[in-house]
């Protein structure tokens, strides 16, 4: 239940372009989400999780907030979205990318994944 698996990953090239040039997005602090239904896909959701270059050189910076992000995903994943997109027998392809200025800590980095997991939940129900 609280894992986060490879099917789970988004690395398909197609799906991903796809998603950035036909999909859904919205900007909830400190995340640009992006979003798409696909046909079928291994898991409900297949996640991409992104932090620029631009923002932050330093990998070891762009890795930890990947891992926070990771993380916080990983432990609500199923209560806001899975149960939601198993219920109505669909799958989405998710882009989260990390626009936030300074590295935030983690547990502002959680509160907000929620708010943001709500606000898809709300948008995939339109």
């Amino acid at each position: 239940m609280y894992t986060f698996k490879k099917e789970e990953r988004l690395c398909n090239k197609k799906l991903i372009d796809g998603l950035y040039h036909n999909g859904s997005s919205f900007l909830c602090y400190p995340y640009k989400v992006s979003w798409a239904f696909i046909e079928t896909a291994p898991a409900p959701a297949q996640v991409v999780f992104g932090v620029p270059k631009k923002r932050y050189k330093r990998a070891v910076d762009r890795n930890l907030v990947k891992r926070r992000m990771r993380e916080a995903y990983r432990l609500h994943k199923q209560q806001f979205l899975y149960d939601l997109l198993t219920e109505r027998n669909q799958h989405i392809a998710l882009s989260l990318v990390y626009v936030g200025n300074e590295i935030l800590a983690y547990d502002f980095i959680e509160k907000k994944m929620l708010k943001m997991l709500i606000q898809l939940a709300e948008a995939l129900q339109k």
